[in-house]
């Protein structure tokens, strides 16, 4: 059966492979890397379905206790208003994420030279690389990656051969972790929905055996912050992403007729957004975000994302209670295909 790695490795764009610049040894933006205010503005029109929030300076992203007794409809109501929340009380260690924080710090701190032994191989779906979406645009991100499916032996291995083991430990229990919270949070989702676990929602293998990818994200210190983009704007592809960012602010999230606004860092909270299969499961209910990541001058920015999805041979659409579907129904397989193709056009490609 096909896994969500090799479904993003068999559908990868066929482009020439792109090594992440070695930020160590630039002292000025190089014009590659160097986004000009007509490519930010132009990029912020995109995905005008997002609904309008009136707000200040800095968003208001609800901060949701998954304790609470009317969890369900706070979590629902952000959804629908938001696309995204902050959860507190969500049962995740802070000495693991310090852990996972610590060694991706560890790993992206190594010689430039010592990194590309863990290369992302060009039709590849883990290891050290670009942004998958670099091809998208015009213009490089002041950013390096490290993506994970399963197993981290193998990559582990080239980057500290006779040291590899903490590091395994490490993410395959934030692994672990969060796609359990990941399930309690879709499940909350689906109870607002009014859907029952006992109904079937997506074609089986079902939403309950899920696949995810963990996500580790550095962006360095850049001369020129306010000319770079760290992250370019962009949508998740899969159900639900848990992020872990930083103390310092990078996150942005486009709001209609507002603009791009921060959605800072609030402490022991993880950051929580919509991705593109949800938005479909939901018919269009549950706008996912388009969302984007800023470098700092001072400041060598370290964020961990979750991707949560179902597995990739799953049949996906808007759920049989939500009436006039707006979108057909098609495989996960074949909507990451579409969204590899095409990017922010994916969803377009599929309504009714």
């Amino acid at each position: 059966m096909a896994t969500l790695s090799k479904v993003i490795g068999d559908s990868a764009l066929d482009h020439q492979h792109i090594i992440p610049l070695d930020f160590d040894s630039v002292h000025e933006l190089p014009d590659s890397h160097a986004w000009s205010d007509h490519v930010n503005d132009l990029y912020s029109k995109k995905y005008t379905h997002l609904k309008h929030v009136p707000m200040n300076e800095e968003s208001c992203v609800p901060i949701i206790d998954l304790s609470a007794p009317n969890v369900v409809e706070l979590v629902g109501n952000a959804c629908e208003t938001w696309g995204m929340f902050h959860v507190i009380n969500h049962g995740v260690s802070s000495i693991l994420i310090d852990d996972v924080v610590s060694h991706a710090r560890q790993l992206f701190t190594l010689p430039t030279q010592q990194k590309l032994k863990a290369q992302r191989a060009p039709g590849g779906g883990t290891g050290y690389g670009v942004a998958r979406i670099s091809p998208f645009f015009s213009k490089l991100m002041w950013h390096e990656g490290f993506t994970i499916m399963g197993s981290t032996v193998e990559h582990a291995k080239e980057l500290w051969p006779h040291d590899y083991e903490d590091f395994c430990n490490v993410m395959d229990n934030y692994q672990k972790t969060m796609k359990s919270l990941a399930h309690q949070i879709m499940l909350l989702i689906l109870k607002f929905l009014d859907i029952n676990k006992e109904e079937e929602m997506i074609s089986k293998p079902s939403i309950y055996e899920s696949e995810g990818a963990l996500q580790l994200n550095s962006y360095p210190c850049c001369p020129d912050p306010n000319r770079a983009i760290g992250l370019a704007p962009h949508t998740d592809s899969l159900l639900l992403t848990i992020l872990h960012q930083s103390e310092e602010k990078g996150l942005q999230i486009q709001q209609n007729g507002v603009g791009w606004v921060p959605v800072p860092p609030v402490s022991g909270a993880l950051v929580v957004n919509i991705g593109d299969l949800l938005h479909i499961l939901s018919n269009g209910r549950f706008p996912t975000v388009y969302h984007r990541a800023v470098p700092s001058q001072d400041r060598h920015r370290i964020s961990v994302a979750y991707f949560y999805g179902p597995p990739v041979e799953s049949i996906i659409g808007p759920l049989n209670k939500l009436p006039s579907p707006i979108y057909r129904s098609l495989t996960v397989k074949e909507y990451i295909s579409l969204k590899n193709k095409h990017h922010e056009k994916a969803l377009s490609l599929i309504k009714i």
